[in-house]
């Protein structure tokens, strides 16, 4: 067909080449951009990191429960920021019906913290959140794993040998000797190592800095481990470095990685190293994550004679009331063995029974 135009676009051969709607696109397809749920959720996300020092993580959670609420609120023709009590209850109780009360009461938390910001910077008049209750959600007492599980666990990776089994011996000992956070873990940068090599220094939760001993077991496995980390460095990242593998790439995490954009082993792909380990070690890896090692550190410290401020600091927590979630751990087991291991306890329950 000539002397036919079609604007923007030029058809040859019946083909409709690059500049028109109908135009393809080569290679991956854009990833559609969500709409922003408020001209001040950005504002609002940037506080959380400057001012109280919001983890990555926690940005990303509160974005994306207030995301999933202003997308809520459109369908009702309300903007986020314009939403009342009624509409927020109404979401909520949404949520309720199909979501973990643990789930709805940090998206009611996120909703809190925004809507209290925006009546600090005088872009409301009042709170919408203020008058709503908190879901009732009982405390469940943590998972944990046993010494001996732990133990069969350690010994199945260390019979991996090489640098994958070395490395994965580190991160448990490590895990289980301090009760890191996973993301404090896998993120640690070699200079948390104390010049002294006992200790580590942990930038925890809103940048706050700890210092966390290490055990002898962890200092032996790191001491074995340091000299094949250069096999998890990709090459030609920087000066330094070298090794085996490495080919004088140069990494500043203790635990690095080849493949991940962030440099270093992430949380997920170490949550299933763990999950494979429990499958090799014969224990069902349902129970295996790293946030139940950590609750092993602490429930295994308290059971031999640790004071719960030590374990406390150790752990990072701001309140003590959080760590006394694992007194009831060790409570709820010494009253187990009691009632199957005293007699008067069994023969109270005979008599009970008999009556």
């Amino acid at each position: 067909m000539t002397g036919s135009k079609t604007t923007g676009s030029k058809i040859t051969g019946g083909k409709t080449t690059a500049g028109g709607a109908g135009a393809k696109r080569r290679g991956r397809p854009c990833k559609p951009r969500p709409l922003a749920a408020s001209p001040h959720l950005d504002a609002f996300l940037d506080m959380l990191t400057a001012e109280r020092g919001a983890a990555v993580n926690t940005r990303l959670a509160y974005e994306r429960d207030l995301a999933d609420l202003g997308r809520w609120l459109a369908q009702r023709g309300v903007a986020l920021e314009g939403a009342g009590t009624e509409d927020l209850r109404a979401y909520l109780a949404v949520q309720g019906k199909d979501g973990a009360p643990r789930t709805v009461a940090r998206r009611l938390s996120a909703m809190r913290q925004f809507y209290r910001f925006l009546l600090s910077e005088g872009r409301r008049s009042d709170d919408p959140a203020s008058p709503l209750d908190s879901p009732k959600q009982g405390r469940p007492l943590p998972k944990i794993l046993s010494e001996a599980e732990v133990g069969a666990m350690l010994s199945t990776a260390e019979a991996r040998g090489g640098p994958e089994g070395l490395r994965l011996v580190a991160l448990l000992e490590v895990l289980y000797a301090t009760g890191l956070r996973v993301s404090e873990l896998v993120g640690l940068p070699m200079t948390a190592i104390m010049r002294d090599g006992r200790g580590l220094l942990v930038r925890g939760k809103g940048g706050k800095e700890r210092m966390v001993p290490l055990s002898d077991p962890a200092l032996a496995a790191l001491a074995a481990y340091i000299p094949v980390r250069a096999h998890f460095i990709p090459p030609g990242t920087g000066a330094g470095g070298g090794g085996a593998g490495g080919e004088g790439g140069h990494s500043p995490f203790l635990f690095p990685s080849r493949i991940s954009a962030e440099g270093y082993l992430t949380r997920q792909r170490f949550a299933q190293l763990l999950k494979q380990l429990a499958i090799d070690a014969g224990i069902d890896p349902e129970k295996v994550s790293p946030h139940v090692l950590r609750h092993a550190f602490a429930t295994h410290l308290l059971d031999h004679g640790a004071d719960l401020r030590s374990v406390q600091k150790m752990l990072g927590h701001a309140d003590i009331a959080t760590t006394q979630i694992y007194t009831h751990v060790v409570t709820e087991r010494l009253r187990k063995v009691m009632h199957d291991h005293h007699p008067l306890a069994r023969r109270r329950v005979v008599e009970a029974s008999e009556e």
